[in-house]
């Protein structure tokens, strides 16, 4: 198998998502597309170390086919790397290469799709929904998203203006510690996971597929209530772990 290509790339823009991630929009300083699969991520080296430091990190943008795409970073404490692309300043290069992994959803999909996360997690997700809603795809995109508080809802506003203008595109936000004045769910991610698939099953023909991404703990407990208690098949299901 040939080696991921590698490429320098420039920080465009930047700008913080929640209290703790940072987005980062990084631009081929050869000015070639990025081609990529919406789901898929890319290696960074860093000048922290001898040898470079090396950090893998998913895409977040849809791929459009210009040189740029986005990440989102969360600052991890006493995190050299994380530490850095933070202090990282617009104009800055680095070294890259990718694209890299296998957790993608394939275009034409027909079948119900539920797209579960936490964290950001909830990156390589937001890449395949915009991705599917720019392939004008009507199939049923449903995402569950578990954040700990209200401001930690990363890329609310592109979910809800998407969803207003996409109607097979349903939101389900919920907060594992949330406030007073919050109307939406609560709790984790797993707990709500089977009113959903029960709803997306009878709701259409076929079978839903399952896009899960995160904490390890997260995504085993969700693909262990997917399969021991939902009896979905193992095809269905597609997972990425991020610790």
């Amino acid at each position: 198998m040939a080696l991921p290509p590698t490429f320098y790339a420039r920080l465009t823009s930047a700008r913080m998502l929640s209290p703790s991630v940072r987005e980062l929009v990084f631009t081929r300083i050869d000015e070639l597309p990025f081609l990529f699969e919406p789901g898929q991520w890319i290696n960074l080296f860093l000048p922290i170390s001898e040898p470079e430091a090396r950090r893998a990190y998913s895409i977040a943008s849809a791929p459009n086919g210009t040189p740029s795409f986005e990440l989102a970073v969360t600052h991890v404490q006493d995190g050299l790397g994380s530490t850095y692309l933070h202090q990282l300043q617009v104009g800055e290069i680095l070294r890259m290469n990718g694209p890299q992994g296998f957790f993608t959803r394939p275009l034409p999909v027909t079948t119900a799709s539920l797209f579960v996360a936490n964290g950001t997690g909830v990156t390589p997700l937001r890449s395949m929904i915009q991705f599917a809603l720019n392939q004008g795809d009507k199939s049923p995109l449903w995402l569950l998203f578990g954040s700990r508080y209200e401001e930690d809802i990363l890329y609310r506003n592109d979910f809800e203006q998407w969803a207003a203008s996409h109607p097979n595109l349903q939101l389900f936000f919920t907060l594992s510690r949330s406030h007073a004045q919050w109307k939406g769910r609560t709790g984790h991610v797993q707990e709500h996971v089977p009113e959903l698939w029960h709803t997306l099953m009878a709701s259409q023909q076929g079978e839903p597929h399952a896009y899960i991404c995160g904490l390890s703990d997260m995504v085993g407990a969700v693909r262990q209530i997917l399969r021991t208690e939902l009896n979905a098949s193992r095809h269905q299901l597609h997972t990425e772990r991020y610790d």
